[in-house]
């Protein structure tokens, strides 16, 4: 399929996307992650992302979405939100819920939870690693299915995944990002 998967996180020292509470703290908001956040979605021909997770910016309604429940059966148009499409994996593949959404081609753009970023881990074309490691949320829920017990780079290196040169988003905060992609030959 003409699909370009990437994935999109930032996360504490500790390797998490949220607090105890489930919720995504202001100590993890920095306006130049946020900048690189939001132009990758404007550019994405779709986002995929769990119940919790929605990005809350100003072209959100706009944006074509997958929401992961296990609450539906079959894919059907989100009551709330008309360019958003409820998908339960156990009932409908991937491929099926694109076609569903209409899109057939592009950039799809993975943004959370951990189980939503570990259903696509062996798929990605670049996984877009955001850190904030002034930033630790102990109790927290961490980024993927396996933090803390492994931090976010030896989950993403146990895929097959090698990381590139680092970017600072935030240079006052030391928040950088850093693409990982799959090893020559892994995929």
């Amino acid at each position: 399929m003409p699909f370009r998967i990437e994935g999109y996180v930032i996360v504490s020292a500790d390797g998490m996307l949220a607090d105890a509470g489930h919720v995504m703290p202001d100590s993890l908001k920095f306006e130049g992650d946020k900048r690189f956040f939001e132009q990758a979605l404007d550019r994405a021909a779709l986002i995929v992302h769990g119940r919790h997770s929605h990005e809350q910016q100003p072209n959100s309604p706009k944006r074509k979405r997958l929401i992961l429940t296990r609450k539906i059966k079959a894919l059907t148009v989100d009551p709330e939100m008309p360019n958003a499409t409820l998908w339960n994996p156990d009932h409908a593949s991937f491929e099926q819920a694109c076609a569903f959404a209409d899109v057939a081609s592009g950039t799809v753009a993975i943004i959370g939870g951990p189980v939503v970023f570990d259903m696509f881990m062996d798929r990605y074309d670049t996984f877009w690693l955001s850190e904030a490691p002034r930033v630790r949320l102990p109790g927290g829920e961490g980024c993927f299915v396996g933090v803390p017990e492994r931090t976010p780079h030896e989950v993403l290196a146990s895929h097959g995944m090698k990381p590139g040169a680092p970017y600072v988003l935030d240079a006052a905060d030391d928040v950088t990002v850093t693409p990982w992609r799959p090893a020559r030959g892994s995929r």
